[in-house]
């Protein structure tokens, strides 16, 4: 309990002044001189104590409305908030925005500013954007000189081309983009969802299309922007105002859940956040996996906020009946004096495969969406 209340106690003093952040070099972002792996949430847990219950997971951020008693019970507990402030888009903005800053930029809680979410999307009519990047650049100039210690987040579809969503990168030190691929077979037409029944347009309809969409936005942001994903912490069918379909009810399980969460580190993600709690009701299961999982990678936390290093893995595959579509997917990062390797299996296959880095070799059956984690000694 004395390490607890110590803990609790440095968290608290940490908030005590507006938290030191920017980004590095490599996307990373960095608080109080610290490189942090981001852990965020759109909404809190329904329920009791939610507050409680995120901070125990590990989360560091969670996005809340600018009012006191939100900023205050975010600080209570350890944790951090993000705001949106929307963008220039009428003439009576830029004075509610400097209103806004101005009331609002000394509080510690704050991490980070948002202008818009997913400005390029418009429903159905792919040709248009709901707000126009040089609204956003422009955004972003006058909230950079109101407040230039804190970094602006911005969350874009998965869809439009890269072109089109790095045509707002003047506009985000963080990018992100939020992809929901479970997503039940005959669920019917709703907001988001293309005629194939998928939010996401690649090839891919699994939910391994969260690596290739990581990447996607590496080559949005580029190298020295924050790579931030948004998981999916809801059913598609609990979108629905009303007239639900029981049948088509279905929340990512835990190893889902932790396969998405994976799969985006190894491809490089700075950061992971979940969406859609709000509609998810406490007895549906998935918040315990998001939690669970969160807390895994808080357990990892110096690992993942370390820059990756290349290592000499070989990965000799071997016959399982199945073809091998996308195989095993990893990242090493350092960990300690040696190496951590988190693996991936993308394949809707299990795969079996012989790993050889050094001296050191395994045998590994991964199942389908599998996960797997080593920590090798250094030599």
């Amino acid at each position: 309990m004395k390490r607890r209340s110590f803990l609790a106690g440095a968290a608290l003093q940490a908030l005590a002044a507006p938290p030191s952040v920017r980004v590095d070099t490599d996307g990373m972002l960095v608080l109080n001189g610290t490189r942090t792996f981001a852990l965020g949430l759109y909404q809190l847990p329904q329920g009791a104590n939610a507050w409680k219950r995120a901070a125990d997971a590990g989360f560091l951020f969670v996005h809340a409305p600018l009012k006191a008693e939100q900023l205050e019970a975010a600080r209570t507990h350890g944790m951090h908030t993000w705001a949106t402030v929307g963008s220039l888009r009428t003439t009576q903005d830029e004075t509610r925005i400097r209103q806004l800053l101005g009331e609002w930029k000394q509080r510690p809680e704050i991490l980070f500013w948002e202008t818009e979410d997913e400005p390029s999307f418009v429903w159905n009519r792919p040709r248009e954007v709901r707000v126009k990047p040089e609204v956003i650049h422009a955004t972003y100039k006058l909230v950079k000189s109101l407040d230039p210690a804190r970094p602006l987040y911005l969350n874009h579809s998965p869809t439009n081309l890269v072109s089109t969503l790095a045509s707002y990168n003047p506009g985000g030190d963080l990018i992100a983009t939020d992809v929901y691929p479970v997503i039940p077979y005959g669920i019917r037409p709703q907001y988001a969802l293309w005629a194939d029944g998928m939010q996401g347009d690649l090839l891919n309809t699994s939910i391994s299309q969260i690596g290739p969409y990581t990447d996607k936005m590496r080559q949005v942001a580029g190298a020295a922007r924050g790579v931030w994903m948004v998981l999916q912490g809801f059913s598609w069918e609990m979108l629905r105002e009303k007239d639900r379909d029981p049948k088509m009810v279905r929340y990512p399980t835990l190893g889902e859940t932790r396969f998405m969460a994976y799969q985006a580190i190894v491809h490089g993600a700075t950061g992971l956040l979940w969406w859609g709690l709000y509609r998810t009701p406490p007895e549906s299961g998935l918040w315990e996996s998001i939690a669970a999982t969160a807390r895994e990678l808080k357990g990892m936390a110096a690992e993942l906020a370390a820059a990756p290093v290349k290592a000499p893995l070989e990965i000799t595959y071997h016959d399982t009946g199945h073809s091998l579509d996308r195989g095993i997917e990893w990242i090493a990062k350092p960990s300690g004096g040696g190496l951590m390797v988190i693996a991936v299996n993308a394949d809707k296959n299990p795969v079996e495969a012989t790993l050889r880095m050094g001296g050191w070799t395994r045998e590994e059956r991964i199942e389908p969406f599998g996960v797997r984690q080593w920590r090798l000694a250094g030599r």
